[in-house]
């Protein structure tokens, strides 16, 4: 049986790796204890020996801040809230796309038509539309039609959403494109 070594499942949501007893680095640190009452700044070993003789772990909550904060907690049930955070933080965010439309230059109604009810599906999903013309050939030296068809494709689609121009046209090498969404 083959192994599928790139099919290695890793969680899409990104939590932060705190600290947990001797993982602390630092000398001293700030300690709140297990019912949020302030102990000032203790000896990280003290502060370890007071944590477990309460029956908690001592957890770098925030390490940035001098001296780093610390609190008395049970580790697993903390790492599990922030875990819950970080699943429903990356719930709640939706990633906008950029969908691609192709026209070209002498493109008929019809086809027209096709590509501006590809482009509001896309935008009806929240996603942006890369809209692009590529001129081949003789057609390069016609930049101006390929702007007027372009222009033409964006008064189509004005008419059923409000839009705002991300990206305006831009020419590359007989490439015209245009990134649109709604507002």
């Amino acid at each position: 049986m083959r192994i599928h070594r790139h099919r290695q499942r890793k969680p899409k949501y990104e939590v932060p790796v705190y600290r947990v007893n001797d993982q602390i680095k630092n000398e001293e640190v700030r300690v709140i204890d297990e019912n949020a009452v302030p102990l000032g700044i203790l000896k990280t070993a003290d502060a370890i020996l007071k944590a477990q003789a309460v029956g908690f772990d001592l957890v770098e909550v925030s390490p940035k801040a001098n001296p780093p904060v610390c609190r008395f907690i049970e580790y697993g049930v903390f790492k599990y809230q922030k875990e819950k955070e970080a699943r429903k933080a990356k719930a709640q965010s939706k990633e906008v796309e950029v969908k691609g439309v192709r026209l070209s230059l002498r493109i008929g109604v019809g086809d027209l038509d096709t590509r501006k009810n590809q482009a509001i599906g896309f935008m009806e999903r929240g996603d942006k539309v890369k809209v692009e013309i590529v001129l081949r050939g003789r057609e390069k030296a016609h930049v101006d039609v390929a702007k007027e068809v372009m222009e033409k494709f964006v008064a189509l689609l004005r008419q059923t959403y409000e839009l705002r121009i991300e990206q305006p046209f831009t020419a590359q090498a007989g490439r015209l494109t245009m990134i649109v969404a709604r507002v």
